[in-house]
Order: C-alpha cells, then sequence, then structure tokens
C-alpha cells in the first residue's frame, strides 16, 4: 500500500506531500491546479523515463519518494533481500530524482539503486490506468497471468514451465551432445594418433628427473673417479691422511687432558672428527668403485630425452600436459563409444518432456478457454453500467506452433467500444476515459486474484456523468474492498463515494505558484462537491445537493 508520496521541485510543486489511506481515495481540484503533475511524479516512480524539463524552474534537481507499505508482501521482501537492501517496519522507500544537469540518480532504502529496479519495484505496487503507457494490464503477459490467476491455475502454470526448463535442458544437452560427437569425429584419427604416441612413450611418475640426474652422472664419470678418489686417499687411504693425522692426535690431546682434566670435552670433539673424516674416506672409496663408463647406457638416456623433449613440444609444454593431453584424448574418445547411450537416454528424457508439456497445456488450455467464457460474460454485465453500452469484450487466444513455458497459446484481451467495430487488443483502445473504465470494470471481477496492491485512476470520467458517474463511483467503491484505489477526478458523483477526498489546489506566494493538498472532511468536503457541481459552492441549494451525494455513501 502507498502510504504517502514526496514530491519536491517537480513541474510546478516546490514541495508537497499526499498522504493515503486504505480504500478509496480521490483527489479533486480546479483545472490546472496540479492533479496531472501528481500522477506524472507516481509515474516516474514506476519506471517513466526522466526529462529534465520536469525540474521546476531555478531548481538543480527533482525529487520524487514513495513510501509503501510492504509487511504483507514476501515477494517484494524477497526481491529486496536477494538485492541486500535492509526492510525496516515493514517500510519500502523509492526514490528518483531528476538533475537539470547531469545524471538521475534512484534509490531504494536509501541505497543508491538503478531506475530500472526501482520501476519495477514500483510496478508491483502501484497500477495506474489512465493516459501513460506503463499500465500493467496492458501487457499480453499480464494479462495472461490475470487470467491464469482468475481460472485458479497459478500452480499449473507453475509445473508447466518447470517441464518446459526440463525439456529446454534435455535439447540444449542433447544439441551439444551432437555438436561435441560431430567434432570428434572429424579429429578422430588425429585423436587416436595422439593417445598412441603418448601411450606408447609409457612416461612414468617423476621418469624426466631420474633420467636428467643418471645422464648427468654417465657423462661426467670420469671426474667423478677421479675427485671421489682422490677424496678417499686423501682423508683415509693415503699416506699422511687427514684420518692419520686425527689419529696421531689422540696421544697430544690425551697429554693435555691429563694436565688440565677441565678440558676432556675436547677429547669426544677429536673422536667426532676423526670418525666423521674415516666414514667420509670410506664412503667416497665406494663411490669410486661404483661409478661407471657406459657410453650405451648414456646413448640410450640421451635418445629417451629426446623423446620426451619432443612430446613436450608437441603436447606440453611440461610431462604433466603431455599426460594431460592423453587423458583428454581417452575421455573424448570415450565420450565417441558412448554418445549412443547417452544420446539415446536424453532422447528419451526430451520425449517424455514433450509429452507431459503437451498434457499439462491441454490441461491449462481448456480451463484457460473456461475461464476467459466465464471473464467475458461477467465483463460485459459491468460495462454497461460503466457508460460502455456498445461496448465487448473477448479474450483471444493464438495457438503457438508448440506449447512454451507459458502453455500451448498467446492470450491477448480484445475490446470494441462502439457497436459494429471489431475488437482489438486492449493496448489500442484510444480513449483515455474509456480505457480507464475497461480497467475499473477488470478489477471489480479481478480484485480477489490481483496482486498489486494500489490501483491509480487518472481521466476515468472523462466524458461521463449523471448516472454512469454513478455507477463508476461504486465500481470504484467496489474495488477498493480490496485494493487501495486512489482516482484523479471531476465528477462530484465519484468523489462523494471516496473515503478519504484529498483537495489538491494552486495559489501565489511572493510571484511565485505553489501546489498544495489537504484532507478534505465535513463542511469543507461540502463545499468542495458543491464547487464540483458546478453551480455556486455557497448557494443553499448546492450545498444541500452535496450533502444528499454524500449521504447516499
Amino acid at each position: 500500500m502507498l502510504i504517502e508520496l514526496r514530491i519536491e521541485n517537480f513541474a510546478v510543486i516546490e514541495r508537497l506531500a499526499v498522504s493515503l489511506q486504505p480504500g478509496l481515495n480521490v483527489l479533486t481540484g480546479e483545472t490546472g491546479a496540479g492533479k496531472s503533475i501528481i500522477v506524472g511524479a507516481l509515474s516516474l516512480l514506476l519506471g517513466e523515463r526522466a526529462s529534465s524539463e520536469a525540474v521546476r524552474a531555478g531548481a538543480d534537481r527533482a525529487r520524487v519518494e514513495g513510501v509503501f507499505d510492504v509487511a504483507e508482501r514476501p515477494d517484494i521482501l524477497a526481491a529486496l533481500d536477494e538485492q541486500g537492501i535492509a526492510v525496516e517496519d515493514g517500510l519500502l522507500v523509492l526514490r528518483r530524482e531528476v538533475a537539470a544537469e547531469g545524471r538521475n540518480r534512484a534509490w531504494v532504502n536509501g541505497s543508491a539503486s538503478t531506475a530500472g529496479l526501482v520501476g519495477e519495484l514500483g510496478s508491483r505496487l502501484v497500477d495506474l490506468h489512465g493516459q501513460h503507457e506503463h499500465q500493467a494490464l496492458l501487457r499480453p503477459e499480464a494479462q495472461r497471468d490475470i487470467l491464469d490467476a482468475f481460472a485458479g491455475q497459478v500452480d499449473l502454470v507453475a509445473g508447466i514451465r518447470t517441464v518446459y526448463h526440463r525439456l529446454t535442458r534435455a535439447r540444449q544437452a542433447l544439441e551439444s551432445l551432437d555438436a561435441r560427437r560431430r567434432e570428434i569425429a572429424q579429429r578422430v584419427d588425429f585423436i587416436r594418433f595422439q593417445l598412441q604416441e603418448i601411450e606408447q612413450a609409457d612416461i612414468q611418475p617423476e621418469e624426466e628427473e631420474r633420467l636428467e640426474e643418471e645422464g648427468r652422472r654417465l657423462e661426467h664419470a670420469e671426474d667423478l673417479a677421479r675427485l671421489s678418489g682422490s677424496l678417499h686417499q686423501a682423508l683415509y687411504e693415503g699416506d699422511g691422511s687427514v684420518a692419520d693425522v686425527l689419529g696421531s692426535l689422540r696421544k697430544e690431546l690425551d697429554q693435555l687432558v691429563r694436565i688440565d682434566p677441565g678440558q676432556e670435552d675436547a677429547r669426544e670433539l677429536l673422536e667426532t672428527a676423526y670418525y666423521h673424516v674415516e666414514e667420509l674416506g670410506r664412503r667416497m672409496g665406494e663411490y669410486a668403485s661404483l661409478i661407471e663408463h657406459d657410453p650405451g647406457r648414456l646413448d640410450s638416456i640421451q635418445r629417451r630425452r629426446d623423446l620426451l623433449f619432443r612430446l613436450k613440444s608437441k603436447y606440453g609444454p611440461t610431462i604433466d600436459d603431455v599426460l594431460a593431453t592423453a587423458s583428454s584424448a581417452r575421455q573424448e574418445l570415450e565420450t565417441l563409444e558412448n554418445a549412443g547411450l547417452e544420446r539415446s537416454a536424453l532422447e528419451q528424457e526430451v520425449s517424455s518432456a514433450i509429452a507431459e508439456l503437451d498434457a499439462l497445456s491441454r490441461q491449462l488450455s481448456a480451463t484457460r478457454a473456461s475461464a476467459a467464457s466465464t471473464l467475458v460474460t461477467e465483463l460485459t454485465s459491468v460495462l454497461p453500467a460503466l457508460g460502455l453500452e456498445g461496448a465487448t469484450f473477448q479474450v483471444g487466444m493464438k495457438p503457438l506452433p508448440e506449447p512454451g513455458p507459458n502453455g500451448a497459446e498467446r492470450l491477448e484481451f480484445l475490446v470494441a467500444v462502439n457497436k459494429g467495430f471489431e475488437p482489438r487488443p486492449l493496448s489500442r483502445v484510444a480513449s483515455g476515459g474509456e480505457l480507464s473504465r475497461i480497467m475499473l470494470a477488470l478489477k471489480t471481477i479481478l480484485a480477489r486474484v490481483d496482486a498489486v496492491p494500489t490501483l491509480v485512476f487518472d481521466e476515468i470520467d472523462a466524458g461521463i456523468g449523471g448516472r454512469v458517474a454513478v455507477q463508476v463511483g461504486a465500481q470504484l467503491r467496489n474495488v477498493a474492498a480490496h485494493h487501495q484505489v486512489f482516482a484523479i477526478t471531476h465528477l462530484p458523483q465519484i468523489a462523494s463515494r471516496a473515503e478519504h477526498h484529498l483537495l489538491v489546489s494552486k495559489d501565489e506566494q511572493d510571484r511565485v505558484t505553489r501546489t498544495s493538498v489537504q484532507r478534505l472532511q465535513g463542511e469543507s468536503r461540502v463545499r468542495e462537491l458543491a464547487r464540483m457541481l458546478g453551480g455556486d459552492p455557497e448557494s443553499p441549494t448546492s450545498m444541500d445537493h452535496a450533502r444528499e451525494l454524500l449521504a447516499v455513501t
């Protein structure tokens, strides 16, 4: 529900706050007072394109803000939660600013947002009927949703969409499989060659590192033998080796310790050094004895390394990449080998989804046809009372080539407002007043299923008066039992049926025109109705007539 509309520096309005209540709210006032400007400001929140011409002369920007109660709208709360927008006390504040120069801006609950999101949220909360182009009921998809809700088939439609999405996924998977299969088939000889070449190499884990190490030893066998032999002689085997020298030093250290027992730990250091030198000397001797001069083995290693290098050049740059290429080739060949079975399963899934979609769509088509007939009957009975005696209404149902996510037909509301004319799409009805009354008739019937909480009717009284105006007021009051209704009217018959009456007026202060809105009650409301009746608003006759209108409610 729309709680308050705040307008600042928009057209001729300097600053204005319009508070609305549940039920039927009407806005009246002299021609040119600013009623249409208020509707234009509201339409900005519903997604209308912003124009710098809307900025009040002398101001740098215009601002429009709507405060909505969304505590009982879980869909809106969920949408806000997805956007990471917090909601306090169930209130939603939408705001748009139009700059005289520069870019325009939008906010949702104080968080910077886009005009698109503000418009999307606004259109789910307010349905504006009149001369503007964003009326929800003019969209065929909205008409389809309303008919489905009227038919009580919302769950069936949801089921159809689920099946359709399943069918779409299966078809896409089938197309992807066929495309992949064709691609692999075109390259199968090359893939098999790749796999055979890599598998024949029989690459072992960490083989490249081991080959490099062994090859280096064989390439430098003479140097390794010379160096290790020299170390063996110098450390352990030769005359005057380091081990012999350390051994002879034991006696001298023993004498030192006998003189100074405090150096006893030096003996352990010498022993450790002696044993380490001895172990190193022996190791070098053993290492020297194991060194081989094997040119044949070196040649074999070099050929193996060359093979690995060629494979890396083709499939690398690393051995892991080469092995990954082989794994990918195996998977592609397996895909080709198993494509028949996988394709058969996907074809079965497609056939199953098509059959289920057809069955559900036929069921929906039947219920839609029945609901459309009922809706046509009920609406036709309401239109004459709204001054549309010659109007006819139809629900066009055009079959689609095949069922889609919304069933097997395209739906559209068709209307002819005069006898002898072919019904046309609702969006092409010329007169704003006629369109508003058709919308009112629809809302009267669909009120129990329409989810949009606030309905705004502009120009609903165009071209009517007398008894029809009384009937329109009654219908608005009926719709207001299920929705918050905000109607802009020039007719006292409609204004008198309101539960809340607002008067827009314009005056001049300091040579500046200002627009204001006040809530009318008691005698002030009687005087406004008397003015709307066209006579002298202060005459007893006009005042009595106004009281009679109020007494009818």
